[in-house]
């Protein structure tokens, strides 16, 4: 049963709900990063702290897939936020330059600090570097390549063709009326999510295999890191977005059974084959978990995820993800190959956490927020190329919105 929340009424709905949410999905990357058997930076040694085997063991397997699930949370959310705050008519340009500067200053400077403190001497040539300095690193299918430099950084390439083509499929989206077509649509998404693994698996060489993972290395280029391959869950994001807006949001999926999903989706992915664990068997309850937050936040119920706390821990999430790589994987390879006692190793994820959030909030606060306070609007309102719109679209719309729906 739909819900009777008005589309007049979601529009206006701010979204600080999913901004708390946010900071979950980059935490469960942060323990995905700490539980490594084998860090993504050269000599892959083990990030795992732990001496014990039994725990270091239940550390890996029980956070395995968590990094999956929250980059695939940032990519339908990302479909999601854009959706919900586009102004039709909007100049291209102007959307542009919001979302490169919501990403690159960020990106550079993490880049910068990686090249400085480890990844300089790993390169062997400018071949390796500059795709990911301009963030098309991940349509090579070479490790040395696609994960150089800041290997958190790879998922900028997937947001960077998201950004590309939101204007453009935006517009379709936009004219979808009606519950079959929405839902339609989002059944095809997942569709799509599927057929990528299947082909990963049966159309894609087996070997050699990754240093990294259980299975190959083209494997996992296309089956996780190939931008276009992710394209299902940011468009799904986006039809979530209309479902919401339309009042289309089923009440019976609130945040309770969302959240049940998710350890239900989470425990199917831990079991399934391991390229099913990447988005196939977590996408469903990742969805209910962005629509069920957005429509709690559109009926204005309290959740603990609108706290000022988890809104700043939201907004500087983006921040805490991308310096990992640095907090991490470069900390860690200080460190040596030495594993210790519990406590100790827990000492050792506790500062890895404090160095990671420190980061993310000065990326936040220096970076990030005076770039898009200077260069983020257009000094002087020069002709441009809009957004298109469907005729039937009202083009007065402009929708108030939090901070999720700003990133």
């Amino acid at each position: 049963m739909a819900s009777t929340t008005s589309s007049d009424a979601a529009k206006r709905a701010k979204l600080p709900s999913l901004t708390g949410l946010r900071f979950f999905a980059a935490l469960s990357v942060f323990f995905f990063h700490s539980s490594l058997t084998d860090s993504p930076i050269p000599p892959n040694a083990p990030i795992n702290p732990f001496a014990d085997a039994g725990i270091a063991d239940w550390f890996s397997t029980a956070f395995g897939k968590a990094g999956y699930l929250g980059v695939s949370f940032f990519f339908v959310l990302s479909g999601f936020v854009l959706a919900w705050a586009a102004k039709p008519g909007e100049p291209v340009t102007a959307f542009l330059r919001r979302r490169l500067l919501k990403i690159f200053p960020n990106h550079i400077v993490v880049f910068a600090a990686a090249m400085v403190l480890f990844a300089g001497s790993a390169v062997t040539g400018v071949a390796d570097w500059l795709p990911n300095l301009l963030l098309i690193h991940t349509w090579w299918p070479q490790p040395t390549v696609n994960l150089s430099v800041n290997p958190p950084s790879w998922s900028l390439g997937s947001e960077l063709l998201f950004y590309m083509l939101f204007p453009a499929l935006i517009v379709p989206i936009r004219g979808l009326r009606g519950r079959a077509a929405l839902w339609g649509w989002s059944a095809a998404m997942v569709a799509g999510m599927v057929a990528v693994q299947l082909i990963a698996t049966y159309f894609v060489p087996d070997t050699p295999k990754s240093t990294i993972t259980p299975i190959s290395g083209m494997q996992f280029w296309f089956g996780y890191l190939l931008p276009a391959g992710r394209l299902f869950e940011f468009v799904l994001g986006i039809l979530l977005a209309r479902i919401v807006l339309a009042g289309l949001w089923p009440r019976r999926v609130g945040l309770g059974v969302s959240l049940a999903l998710t350890v239900l989706g989470y425990a199917a992915a831990l079991v399934a084959p391991f390229q099913y664990g990447f988005v196939v068997a977590t996408i469903i309850p990742v969805a209910a978990l962005i629509g069920a937050t957005a429509h709690a936040d559109v009926q204005g119920r309290a959740t603990f995820l609108r706290s000022r706390t988890m809104v700043w821990l939201g907004e500087v999430s983006f921040g805490f993800y991308l310096v990992q790589g640095v907090t991490i994987f470069y900390l860690r390879s200080l460190l040596g190959e030495h594993t210790y006692s519990v406590p100790v190793a827990l000492m050792v994820i506790a500062g890895f956490f404090a160095a990671s959030l420190l980061g993310g909030w000065l990326l936040f606060r220096f970076v990030e927020m005076p770039a898009m306070r200077r260069f983020g609007r257009a000094r002087t309102r020069t002709p441009s190329a809009p957004v298109p719109t469907p005729a039937h679209e009202p083009s007065g719309d402009r929708t108030p919105v939090s901070a999720a729906a700003r990133d």
